[in-house]
């Protein structure tokens, strides 16, 4: 069957690679349909990614259908459309056993540590699947995303009242809204690019917007928006470490900052900054399994749209030749996806 890996940075090969085993006890065999990009794909494409090795089949947002399923699966049955939950955790280490498997100390994500769904047909541990009756495969395809803003936006605790900011308006970024919004705070979302802050104007009703100029101008801009308080939670969601070390300067006083983009470089600022204003500091990594029903719930319930999202497709053949003009920062992709089979 076919399958597509990275075989380096910026080099994709189609290959061909034998049909998966049979499922064993607690496995399901799963046919790939749609597979959204995302920026950790966009990294391991430019050998940025940290927990990334070379070959290796990408593929971890997935809209999947179920072929058959192993002895003593009932979670899920042939036929079903369902989502992924890429984290294969071990179970057994400390923040396993204290329900942390986001972060699991032996965790291999699909696609990411080990091969994933850009192929025709794969294997994945049922307890994984994440089915939906009504849900399209575009959209089981987005849910991944959206639980990294789940868990982001439960790491931040934003509630009624306060000031949230929202640094960085790709996908990530945009996840982290969906469920900001959802707590009641007041939302000032910041980015480099206008149309993508029109984006959120237009599609979330959101009015402030602050447009980074790099000149000190959104500071004022923040503190008109605040009344002078900054922001109690702010998510940066670039990656760029630019951002993130200046992140800081936007939060408020008892406040919290939450990194939940990935950059392998280093992240600096004056230690009196976190200090004075007691700051919590906050990582957010993946999301938990009960994200995903919640979030397949809420779009379910036309209480997330994700009809705006997807602005460009290709298939599984045009991977090698437009991949690379999907990421470019100037394309207009907000959220591009790999139609890797029949729906």
């Amino acid at each position: 069957m076919k399958a597509i890996r990275l075989t380096a940075p910026q080099s994709f090969q189609s290959f061909e690679i034998d049909e998966p085993n049979e499922p064993a006890p607690g496995e399901a065999l799963v046919r790939t349909v749609r597979m959204g990009i995302c920026g950790t794909d966009a990294s391991c494409y430019l050998g940025k990614f940290p927990f990334f090795d070379y070959p290796r089949i990408p593929g971890h947002e997935l809209g999947v259908e179920v072929i058959r399923v192993g002895p003593g699966v009932q979670n899920v049955k042939p036929g079903d459309r369902c989502s992924i939950e890429p984290y294969l955790n071990c179970g057994e280490c400390h923040p396993c056993k204290k329900g942390h498997g986001n972060c699991c100390e032996n965790l291999k994500v699909f696609g990411v540590m080990m091969d994933g769904g850009l192929c025709e047909r794969s294997i994945i541990r049922a307890d994984k699947l994440h089915p939906s009756d009504q849900l399209s495969y575009d959209q089981l395809a987005l849910v991944e995303t959206l639980a990294i803003g789940c868990h982001a936006s439960d790491r931040g605790k934003a509630k009624k009242g306060d000031h949230a900011l929202v640094i960085g308006a790709g996908p990530i970024g945009l996840s982290t809204i969906e469920f900001n919004r959802l707590t009641g705070a007041t939302l000032t979302i910041m980015d480099m690019s206008e149309e993508r802050l029109e984006f959120c104007r237009k599609n979330y009703g959101i009015e402030n917007l602050v447009h980074f100029k790099g000149d000190g101008s959104e500071i004022e801009a923040m503190k008109e928006i605040t009344h002078g308080g900054l922001y109690d939670v702010v998510t940066d969601a670039t990656g760029n470490h630019h951002s993130m070390s200046n992140a800081l300067e936007y939060v408020a006083y008892s406040g919290a900052l939450v990194y939940v983009g990935i950059t392998t470089e280093t992240i600096g600022f004056p230690h009196p900054a976190l200090h004075r204003r007691e700051i919590d500091l906050l990582a957010s990594r993946n999301a938990l399994p009960g994200d995903f029903p919640r979030i397949i719930h809420l779009i379910e319930e036309g209480i997330i749209d994700t009809e705006p999202w997807i602005t460009h497709r290709i298939t599984m053949d045009q991977v090698a030749e437009k991949f690379d003009s999907l990421i470019q920062p100037d394309s207009g992709v907000l959220k591009a996806i790999i139609e890797v089979g029949d729906s």
